[in-house]
């Protein structure tokens, strides 16, 4: 990781869970930083937790449906004097409601939609002009998927969301060609985790006991599991293409 002291990086859904393990490894590599949310207040406390770590956290409000937070995020990023650019980006945010497919409704559909794949587009997008503009041959985009972009969960309540990280596994190898076209050195990476303990049951399910009966079924996964497999993504030599890693408890049947 020492190649990247120094170097910038921008970690979406960065308030809690695998967002904010992601930045504490960043923190330890001596990278700077931005950590991006709507709860925002929640990574300025992180940036005050972690002050003693070698890198540094800047927090930034942003929400992931809004291509005006993400334009105006990257803007600020390019004009920051401390930053300047983006070397990496962590595609992290991203959503699920409970509703099976005949429940489902519009506009949690297309809430999922904008936030697990248009956002995620637009900051790889804007990650990679920015990559472009400043010279950087050896930038890295990591896109946090799921297991279930790459089978239909048994789960009824998750096949839109399944849906949406099927989308995404699609991404990882288009925006890989893509970038292979630009005659670049940069790399595009996934992670596709399966049940990992972190907020997101809750936030789904809308029942906190519904959501600790998820994570009691089989001993979890854990947020800085995945922080540490973007730490061997990142780790990897030049010549070295980590597609994407698929992480289940060994405990998860499906």
């Amino acid at each position: 990781m020492e190649r990247w002291i120094g170097r910038v990086a921008v970690v979406t859904g960065a308030s809690a869970g695998i967002g904010a393990a992601i930045c504490k490894v960043l923190l330890e590599a001596g990278m700077k930083v931005v950590g991006c949310a709507r709860r925002v207040q929640k990574i300025e406390e992180l940036a005050k937790d972690w002050e003693k770590l070698p890198g540094k956290l800047y927090a930034y409000k942003c929400d992931m449906e809004s291509e005006q937070d993400i334009i105006g995020m990257f803007t600020w990023i390019a004009e920051h004097k401390e930053l300047g650019k983006v070397d990496i980006c962590i595609n992290n945010a991203g959503m699920s409601t409970s509703e099976t497919l005949l429940e489902g409704k519009y506009e949690n559909w297309k809430k999922m939609m904008n936030i697990n794949v248009v956002g995620l587009c637009l900051c790889t997008k804007l990650s990679i002009e920015s990559m472009q503009k400043n010279n950087i041959n050896d930038g890295h985009v990591v896109m946090i998927s799921s297991m279930s972009g790459h089978r239909v969960p048994p789960s009824p309540s998750t096949r839109f969301y399944a849906a949406t990280k099927h989308a995404v596994t699609a991404l990882i190898e288009g925006w890989r060609q893509s970038v292979r076209e630009l005659n670049t050195q940069i790399r595009i990476s996934g992670l596709s985790p399966g049940l990992v303990q972190t907020e997101f049951q809750e936030a789904m399910t809308g029942d906190k006991e519904k959501a600790k009966m998820i994570h009691d079924s089989v001993h979890c996964l854990q947020a800085e599991d995945m922080a540490e497999s973007v730490k061997y993504i990142l780790s990897a030599p030049p010549h070295v293409q980590i597609h994407d890693i698929l992480v289940r408890p060994t405990q998860q049947r499906s």
